[in-house]
């Protein structure tokens, strides 16, 4: 049967295991407790009347997204009246159900996003591909960080497009770490070598852990890339959601301990 997916899953419980207080804004059929797939964090659901479905199948030649079923889009006029104003904010939709307008209505917050729910098209059998996005010029300018990885791509120019538009890009590599691009400047930073086992949610992982220790080091760039690395290469290793947030939670002490001392 289905398992909970997506970015607000793998981030947001990412997150909560790594200490902060998270809350969600998500959109999902009746037939769905988002509350008890994620546990310890405050849910606000809009309806839908079915919840966004996946399949993810892993070939030779890279992975092979299907959907099923798709959600109601997300609105700024959805924030929760009584969400304080938070100090990280991550946009991640899945389906360009989530507004880019979101991403001017923090102007306090550290916004960070992974846009490759807006750079998704699919065609009559739900098979997706990635596609140009026409609001990045829009949006891109808006955000303080911008997380993809290089499936997320369709072509080289898109990179020097959307890396012109960022303030600071990470490119996710996989296995090969990350590239960092920050104004002129580019940096590239290692994963440790792991044997994989599941891979979904990994870039979600990356990006919750990333803004997290981003956050708290005051915007320390190289060391917050090592420690989402490090953190997301663990999470590969194993197959299921509990065993992927338990690596987290022990992981994420054990870098940021060393990294203090």
């Amino acid at each position: 049967g289905p398992v909970p997916g997506g970015t607000v899953t793998y981030s947001g419980r990412t997150a909560a295991a790594l200490g902060l207080q998270t809350a969600v804004l998500t959109t999902a059929g009746p037939e769905v407790n988002m509350a008890a797939w994620l546990p310890g964090l405050s849910v606000t659901t809009v309806p839908a009347a079915e919840t966004t479905t996946f399949t993810n199948a892993y070939t030779a030649t890279g992975r092979i997204q299907t959907i099923h079923k798709l959600a109601s889009p997300l609105r700024v006029a959805d924030l929760p009246a009584d969400w304080s104003e938070p100090a990280i904010v991550h946009l991640g939709p899945l389906v360009r159900e989530v507004d880019p307008a979101f991403v001017q209505a923090f102007p306090n917050s550290l916004v960070g996003m992974t846009p490759q729910g807006w750079m998704r098209a699919w065609d009559e059998h739900g098979v997706v591909s990635a596609c140009d996005w026409a609001e990045a010029e829009a949006t891109l300018p808006h955000a303080d960080v911008v997380i993809l990885s290089t499936e997320d791509l369709l072509d080289d120019q898109m990179l020097v497009r959307f890396r012109a538009l960022s303030r600071l890009l990470i490119l996710t590599r996989s296995a090969e770490g990350c590239l960092l691009f920050s104004g002129a400047e580019e940096y590239a930073v290692p994963a440790p070598a792991v044997t994989e086992c599941n891979p979904t949610g990994a870039g979600d992982i990356f990006a919750a852990a990333f803004l997290t220790y981003y956050w708290r080091t005051g915007g320390n760039l190289l060391e917050a890339a090592d420690y989402a690395n490090q953190v997301a290469a663990q999470t590969v290793t194993v197959e299921s959601m509990e065993e992927k947030m338990a690596l987290v939670t022990a992981t994420g002490h054990q870098i940021a301990a060393h990294q203090h001392e």
